[in-house]
């Protein structure tokens, strides 16, 4: 079988590891393979590593890198989130400590409320670092979502053509921004013996707080109003104002279905598919009057 290191890091990627962590053996690839991400789980000694490596045009790691220098004490300094101990922006390498415990996803703690109760707290110490006015955000996230219907996808015209209609009505207001981690769900927090953590930050950035529930909202939140009552108690709070939630509802649907669309994800593309039919029946009393 081929190494994981030498057949899928970059001759650079390889020197800088090679550097960081001599010797280091694989004990296993977590790499996800719709992308052209590699992350793999090496040990050297006794110590345990998480190397993420990617193309030179991507910029999940740069995000990632970012969120280390400035947004992941209130995690770290707790023992919750992932401490980096060598990076390299223009090699698109990183290295932190592993993160010790399983994958929350497909395991019982999925369905547990107190995972979700945890989960809503470590969301708010990162939420809680710091927050900006934008009033340029709304207009650009807007024009992101329209550039997702421009390229190729399979969502319905006619449903691209109710899109584009409200798009006309929102208002362009302020939004206040705050360091989110912008893949917040299952997927992304491990369980050690009842104790849960975060990892990979590479969606990270500024943004409302409401966009850290979407996910969930979608997914595990459906049919289980006890899991979201515990996000909301661990949280503190709940910031999803109705009209500015349902922007957020109907550009999580559209990126979804036409990025999995482009990656060749048929079961994430027909999520993202569920997700606009439902964001477009979401309570119509949110409406944007013009």
């Amino acid at each position: 079988m081929p190494d994981p290191l030498r057949s899928r890091l970059s001759p650079r990627q390889l020197g800088l590891l090679d550097a960081w962590l001599p010797g280091a053996q694989v004990v296993r690839d977590h790499s996800w393979g719709l992308t052209s991400t590699v992350v793999l789980e090496v040990a050297v000694d006794d110590r345990t590593y998480a190397v993420k490596a990617a193309a030179p045009d991507d910029h999940h790691l740069v995000h990632e890198l970012r969120a280390h220098a400035q947004w992941l004490e209130p995690w770290t300094s707790v023992g919750a989130g992932p401490i980096l101990r060598f990076g390299d922006e223009s090699a698109r390498i990183l290295v932190t400590e592993w993160v010790p415990g399983s994958l929350v996803q497909g395991s019982g703690a999925e369905g547990e409320t107190e995972t979700y109760r945890q989960a809503g707290a470590l969301l708010a110490r990162m939420h809680g670092q710091s927050a900006v006015e934008d009033p340029g955000h709304e207009g650009r996230e807007t024009a992101r979502m329209l550039a997702w219907l421009d390229r190729p996808h399979g969502i319905p015209g006619d449903q691209v053509e109710r899109v584009r209609a409200e798009v006309e009505r929102w208002p362009d207001d302020v939004a206040v921004l705050v360091p989110t981690h912008g893949d917040w769900q299952p997927r992304n927090w491990v369980v050690d013996d009842g104790t849960v953590r975060v990892i990979d930050l590479g969606r990270a950035d500024l943004r409302p707080a409401y966009t850290d529930w979407a996910r969930l909202a979608v997914q595990q939140f459906v049919g289980r109003p006890d899991l979201e009552r515990a996000f909301v108690e661990g949280y503190g709070s709940d910031p999803r104002e109705p009209r500015a939630w349902r922007r957020q509802l109907l550009r999580e649907a559209v990126s979804t279905a036409a990025w999995a669309h482009q990656v060749g994800d048929e079961g994430f593309e027909a999520q993202g598919l569920r997700m606009l039919v439902a964001a477009l029946q979401h309570d119509d009393s949110t409406q944007e009057v013009s």
